[in-house]
This record gives structure tokens, sequence and C-alpha cells, in this order.
């Protein structure tokens, strides 16, 4: 199973950038499971994960990290 975890915040402009970029990306993919932190409520969840700066994706197969995006990138660089 493949999860996508986005961890970002209200106040952070580049996340309000990559919403729609996410967005797409989820309607193209029904057999991933998707799931979005806000780092201010989810502290615990970010820790886990050692987020420093969002925003920031983690591509995850079987529960193992096989890829990390920090930033905003195109919809080209999630799906590949």
């Amino acid at each position: 199973m493949i999860t996508v975890k986005k961890f970002s915040a209200s106040w952070c402009g580049p996340c309000k950038a990559l919403k729609p970029v996410f967005e797409e990306v989820k309607n193209g993919f029904s057999n991933v499971k998707f799931e979005d932190y806000d780092v201010d409520v989810a502290y615990d969840e970010a820790t886990k994960y050692g987020i420093r700066s969002v925003p920031t994706v983690i591509i995850e197969k079987d529960g193992k990290e096989i890829n990390r995006f920090t930033g905003v990138y195109s919809k080209m660089a999630y799906i590949n």
C-alpha cells in the first residue's frame, strides 16, 4: 500500500500554492491513501517524521519512506 503524507500549515504561502497541485495528484490515484497534516495541530506526527519545513510530502510504501519532497514541486515530480 502506498501512502502519501502532506505536512503543511495554514499560515504557509507555499503550502497554499501546493494545494491545487496536490488535489490533482489525489484525483489521479484512487488506489493510494492520502493524508494531510497541519503541523500546528498534528505536532506529534510532524515530530515523528522530523518535519522541519513546510510543505513536506512523504511517500511511503508498506510503511517505509521511499521519497520525500520539501517545498513546492510540479505535479510530475509527485507522480513519477
